[in-house]
């Protein structure tokens, strides 16, 4: 809430992505990931939105010359998931380059892994403790 109390910003609403080919990025993103149009976390999923579950939403910019992910892309997607090691697992038998590394896993944050997109968009996927 900002400072006069008059509004609250209650979440994300949408994000946008650029692409050379839209309709087959939006069908990978479903098939693997099971993200987009018509999926849902929790509930039932309407056709044009995906419904996810509730939980906190970490909105960081980063320092231009950061070495949290690629130099030359301008963000890094950030997913909140349930069972990561059956995730990565069904990402890998499906060709699907996996990096882990034991030095991103906190127990306190939880555990992380990192692919790309069929546009080498980064994909950062995060199992918080207790999910």
């Amino acid at each position: 809430m900002n400072g006069d109390g008059n509004f609250t910003v209650l979440g994300i609403g949408g994000l946008f992505i650029r692409s050379p080919d839209p309709d087959a990025l939006a069908q990978w993103y479903r098939e693997m990931l099971g993200v987009g149009a018509g999926c849902a976390a929790e509930g039932e999923p309407t056709e044009w939105s995906w419904r996810v579950a509730a939980g906190d939403v970490v909105f960081q910019p980063f320092r231009q010359n950061s070495d949290y992910f690629a130099a030359d892309k301008a963000f890094m997607l950030n997913f909140r998931v349930r069972g990561i090691a059956g995730l990565i697992s069904a990402l890998e038998a499906r060709g699907i380059p996996v990096e882990q590394r034991d030095d991103w896993n906190d127990p306190q944050v939880g555990r992380f892994a990192r692919i790309h997109d069929p546009d080498g968009n980064p994909i950062e996927l995060w199992e918080p403790p207790g999910a």
